[in-house]
Order: C-alpha cells, then sequence, then structure tokens
C-alpha cells in the first residue's frame, strides 16, 4: 500500500493544514485489507482508496434488535438472492429503474446513464443483491456489493422502488444485507461514509463501528460528538480539541496513541 497526501486549502491563520490521505492498492494486496484500514474506493478499478469516517458492522456482533426485526415485519413478502456480477443480465428495463431511482434521490442526471453503465461494468461490483416482492411479482430493489469471502463485504449503491417508502424498502435492503452476510460468517459489512445525522441509519445494528481517523470505535456517544462538531466553527485538529480528548480518552493525548491500530501496521 503507497500512502499519498492530498493538499487541501490551509486555514493558516490557526495553523491547520489539511491533507486528504489517500492509499494506492498494490498487486498483491486485497482490497479487504485497506478497508480495514479506515480506507472507502475512490476509483471504481480498486486502484485509489481515500481515508474516510465511514461505518461497518463487526457481524459476529450483530443479533437483530426489536427495531431490526420491526423492519423485517414491514418486508414481508419481499424476497432476495446475491448473485454473482457476471451471472447478472443488465437489462434495459434495470437501467430504467436504477436511472429512475437515482434522478429522485440524487438529482436529474446527476448519475448519467453513462455513469450507470460504468457502475454495473466496474470492478468495485462483484454481486448484487436483488429484492423482489413476490405478492406483486416484481422486483422491487437491487444493491450493488463488493464481496471478499469470508472477510468483508461493501455495501456500495442501493436503487430501489420509491413507492414502497411507507414499508421501509431502503432500510429493509441494508437490515437484510447485514443478517445474511452475518449468517454467512463473514467478519464486516461496510456501508459508506458518515459525516451528517442523516447518516446515522447506519448504525442500527448491533456491532456498528466507526473510523475515527485512527482506530475503529464502536462508542456512538463519540460519532455523535464529531458530528455535532461538524455543525461548529473548527480553530483546530481533533486531537489538539480538550474536549474531545477529555469526553473520549481520559484527558489524555497518550491514551490516543496507545489505543491507535495505525502503529500497527505502520511498523509492519
Amino acid at each position: 500500500m503507497i500512502i499519498l497526501f492530498s493538499e487541501y486549502k490551509s486555514d493558516y491563520s490557526h495553523y491547520i493544514f489539511p491533507y486528504a490521505i489517500w492509499a494506492i492498492r498494490e498487486p498483491h494486496e486485497p482490497p479487504s485489507l485497506l478497508f480495514g484500514r479506515g480506507f472507502l474506493p475512490s476509483t471504481r478499478d480498486l486502484s485509489r482508496f481515500y481515508m474516510c469516517r465511514q461505518i461497518r458492522v463487526q457481524l459476529d456482533q450483530f443479533s437483530p434488535s426489536s427495531e431490526n426485526r420491526r423492519i423485517f415485519r414491514k418486508g414481508e413478502g419481499i424476497s432476495f438472492q446475491l448473485i454473482r456480477r457476471k451471472d447478472f443480465e443488465y437489462t434495459s428495463a434495470w437501467r430504467e429503474f436504477c436511472k429512475t431511482y437515482a434522478d429522485i434521490k440524487f438529482g436529474k442526471d446527476v448519475m448519467t446513464y453513462e455513469r450507470l453503465d460504468s457502475l454495473f461494468n466496474s470492478p468495485i461490483i462483484s454481486h448484487l443483491l436483488l429484492f423482489r416482492d413476490e405478492v406483486a411479482e416484481k422486483d422491487v430493489g437491487i444493491v450493488t456489493l463488493y464481496s471478499e469471502e469470508p472477510e468483508m463485504a461493501y455495501y456500495y449503491y442501493a436503487f430501489y422502488d420509491l413507492n414502497y417508502y411507507a414499508r421501509n424498502l431502503g432500510m429493509y435492503m441494508m437490515t437484510r444485507a447485514v443478517e445474511y452476510f452475518s449468517r454467512k460468517k463473514y467478519r464486516y459489512l461496510y456501508l459508506g461514509t458518515c459525516y451528517s445525522r442523516n447518516a446515522l441509519y447506519k448504525t442500527q445494528f448491533a456491532g456498528t463501528q466507526f473510523w475515527t481517523g485512527f482506530r475503529w470505535s464502536n462508542d456512538l456517544k463519540e460519532l455523535k460528538y464529531l458530528l455535532e462538531r461538524e455543525q461548529q466553527v473548527v480553530d483546530r485538529h481533533l486531537l489538539e480539541t480538550e474536549e474531545y480528548l477529555q469526553r473520549f480518552y481520559s484527558g489524555k493525548l497518550e491514551q490516543a496513541i496507545e489505543m491507535s491500530e495505525l502503529k500497527h501496521w505502520l511498523r509492519g
């Protein structure tokens, strides 16, 4: 893994010099190695990754909560199957289905047909979860996935019939994915980034962890602190923030250093 630091806008008045951290995957390295070190793919050929605040579920810690079971009940009658991308027929009907969803959710032509076609023909998709309403006898959702069994799966784009909003279809699809990969004895399911309270739905699962920049934390109070901080004027780095260290690391930078997972793989 090759690390690059891509410079962003500086805040010289507060002596803050931000860099985005990129990881370039070397040929012998599986993508799961980079996921486990806090990176998500920034290219669909899985050649370049970026470090970010992301969510994953440690699947051996997952068991359905009362809320998860409520979501399952709302999705009764909706079946799903996991298939390999090479076995999936990307028909014009599926193309229009996904484009309709993307236009409504992301904005008209934010995801163009070209981007959509590229997505369904990229190495970042190894498998798909297909959801079908057995009563209505129609397809109602699709999830694009990257899978490395048994280490991890990455829940990438999801597209679904927005007429099923009242049945929480989007949440049902994610919850079913968590339950499925847990049952199949995968170690982790990665669910993408969390930079706003709107993304907290990804934390509704026992075993949820998030990447702090130096470790995987299961303390959701720490995550919510970071989300609140996003809404404030920030004039210092996080690890220079006394309140943060006091609330989560006994007021000591040394404790954060001791808990850091970076030191292990950097030494390696």
